[in-house]
């Protein structure tokens, strides 16, 4: 049965067979702990662990399940799990029925008159006086060497039939079924949560400032943000005509999230002849996606995000699934797409806890998004769960999408030019700096330096506009500097190069053995360091990682990576790697250890997208 529908379930014990139900073990559950008994029904103490990683006791339920089943006894219990989503089975009730040979038989009750909870599965207390309908669907049998693929498909089967069944009971006992149906899944009927007033204003606001949204664009591009030839394109202007065929619309912020989505528009676009357009909202990696999205694949700026620029870009491209990457949450964007009906996912879905429950206080804001994507794919099974609890209909945990990123590009002539010009020095390479991070880097360089002899130490902010501003910085206090944006390569007496350049990441890593990774000696939540990885370089961070939280705690359990704390332990780490090929082995290999361990994104991504994708030879999707 579905959760929050079984208060009048025991009523249909009549005795003469053995019937046990499970109860979940926390404090909630005693009463019903305490009530079965009281129908002659066992109550099995346990529960699914619904996506955490605490054990709840559904392994002892799930045995205890099938060895009274094999015994000839009926086990009852709720197809979803606390704390939900609602309405949807898990895999337990599936994998019960394979193990012990007995059939799934869906069960729905519903009476005329009753209280419903504002709770997460509606939870419906029956009233005295009322009309009772019970309702008993055809048993569903799951054969014994079932696969993951068949449990998925019986899995859904009696999802279907729970919910054919739930509203034949209620139409029989003439209750209103809307009152009884949890929230989330009203959302998904209606395709999202109405649009409170915070909401509204957020979009009339957005249309009444258009005026200003040009004078926005200006100073942006004085202060090099922006590109002056394609405005338009942040007007929902066009630079490009759109292609004949499906066309899937894939958003990301940054390089970063650029680099994460490539594969994945490469894959799709291959295996159903796709046209893609990418929007992002930075130069830098307007220039990576000019380097590397193929003939099939256009780049486009974002527009902004007020309604009429929305919608000038959604009638020129007619996108037929639009993606969103990691935690671009962009109102206007969202709204207006979702009412034109196009299929809406966010992938490598991910939030900082500070953002989740910014999101979550705001509920009337953000409701209303969440709930439109038609899913979200997230990075860890927390997020999923952050996401459920902001509304999002489907959320599935699928990984991330960086981790099966291949490494980027080598420019192989300019990789052999900085190493002619280094003339065999040992390198360090401290990649995506922040501010603040360039005075703990320098300062590490002059501590190196006293015991690798010739050590060259190159910088790559993450910001190359502020590259030059850091040589300025640096060479005041007495380093030798070359910067890369001005044509320079390190000379003798140089200290510190700076590698102020878009989409040079790649050439760096293979330059050196060792990279330090930033945004993790300042509070910034760290940055990618796969990319890293996958060119061979053994890799050190600061302590604030959170943003990618699940790869550095592999890799430090692994010993994959080193974590430092200030200028000190950075020079001391770096000097044993260069000193010590062992070290820089075993690290090498942790970090592998660590990788295959979180791999699989890419496919599970993937598969998830093409259901949503038109069937080879389906029309073009029509302006609306």
């Amino acid at each position: 049965m579905w959760h929050g529908q079984f208060m009048m379930m025991p009523v249909l014990h009549i005795g003469g067979y053995r019937v046990a139900a499970i109860a979940a073990r926390h404090g909630d559950a005693e009463i019903l702990a305490e009530m079965l008994p009281q129908f002659n029904i066992e109550c099995v103490r346990g529960a699914g662990a619904a996506g955490r990683m605490k054990e709840r006791g559904g392994s002892y339920a799930l045995r205890t399940a099938v060895k009274l089943l094999k015994g000839g006894a009926t086990f009852s219990m709720t197809a979803d799990v606390p704390p939900g989503p609602a309405r949807r089975a898990g895999s337990g009730i599936v994998t019960i029925a394979r193990l012990s040979g007995r059939p799934m038989l869906p069960l729905a009750v519903a009476s005329s008159r009753f209280i419903a909870l504002n709770s997460w599965s509606r939870m419906t207390i029956n009233l005295p006086y009322s009309k009772i309908a019970f309702v008993i669907g055809e048993p569903i049998w799951v054969p014994d060497d079932a696969d993951e693929e068949t449990i998925e498909r019986y899995r859904l089967e009696i999802e279907t039939a729970l919910n054919a069944v739930t509203e034949r009971a209620y139409r029989i006992a003439g209750g209103n079924i809307k009152r009884a149906t949890p929230r989330i899944v009203m959302e998904a009927a209606e395709g999202g949560a109405p649009l409170g007033w915070l909401l509204k204003a957020y979009r009339i606001g957005t249309s009444l400032m258009r005026p200003a949204a040009p004078l926005l664009l200006r100073l942006r591009e004085r202060q090099g943000k922006e590109n002056p030839n394609r405005s338009g394109e942040r007007f929902g202007i066009a630079s490009a005509a759109r292609p004949d065929g499906p066309v899937m619309w894939l958003h990301a912020a940054s390089v970063g999230e650029t680099n994460a989505i490539l594969p994945l528009i490469e894959r799709l676009a291959a295996s159903r002849d796709l046209n893609v357009v990418l929007t992002t909202g930075t130069m830098t990696s307007a220039g990576l996606a000019a380097q590397r999205l193929g003939a099939k694949a256009v780049h486009q700026y974002v527009p902004l995000d007020t309604p009429e620029y929305v919608r000038a870009f959604l009638d020129h491209w007619r996108p037929d699934l639009a993606v969103f990457t990691e935690s671009e949450i962009w109102p206007n964007l969202i709204i207006e797409t979702a009412e034109r009906k196009i299929p809406l996912a966010l992938v490598n879905g991910r939030m900082s806890g500070r953002s989740f429950d910014r999101w979550r206080r705001n509920s009337g804001f953000s409701r209303p998004l969440f709930s439109r994507f038609d899913i979200v794919l997230a990075q860890n099974e927390k997020l999923a769960r952050m996401f459920t609890d902001l509304g999002a209909r489907k959320v599935v945990a699928a990984g991330n999408l960086k981790i099966d990123a291949p490494p980027p590009p080598v420019d192989v002539g300019e990789l052999e030019r900085l190493r002619v010009a280094l003339k065999g020095r040992p390198v360090l390479v401290a990649a995506s700096t922040h501010e603040g991070e360039e005075d703990i880097v320098a300062a590490a360089h002059r501590q190196l330096a006293r015991t690798v002899s010739g050590v060259c130490t190159i910088i790559a902010p993450r910001h190359p506009e502020r590259g030059t501003a850091i040589a300025e910085h640096l060479k005041a206090h007495g380093y030798g500097v070359a910067q890369r944006s001005l044509g320079q390569l390190p000379g003798e007496r140089t200290d510190i190069y700076i590698a102020d350049t878009i989409g040079e990441l790649g050439t760096l890593y293979a330059l050196t053995a060792v990279a330090f990774i930033g945004g993790s000696l300042v509070e910034r939540g760290g940055q990618n360091p796969i990319e890293a990885i996958g060119h061979g370089a053994a890799v050190l961070t600061g302590p604030h990682w959170s943003n990618f939280r699940d790869f550095y705690r592999a890799l430090l359990r692994h010993k994959g990576a080193q974590q430092v704390a200030n200028a000190a332990e950075l020079a001391a780490a770096a000097a044993a790697l260069i000193a010590g090929e062992a070290e820089l082995q075993k690290m090498r290999a942790g970090a592998k250890t660590a990788l295959q361990s979180l791999s699989g994104a890419l496919d599970r991504t993937a598969e998830a997208l093409a259901v949503f994708l038109p069937k080879p030879g389906a029309g073009v999707r029509r302006a609306s």
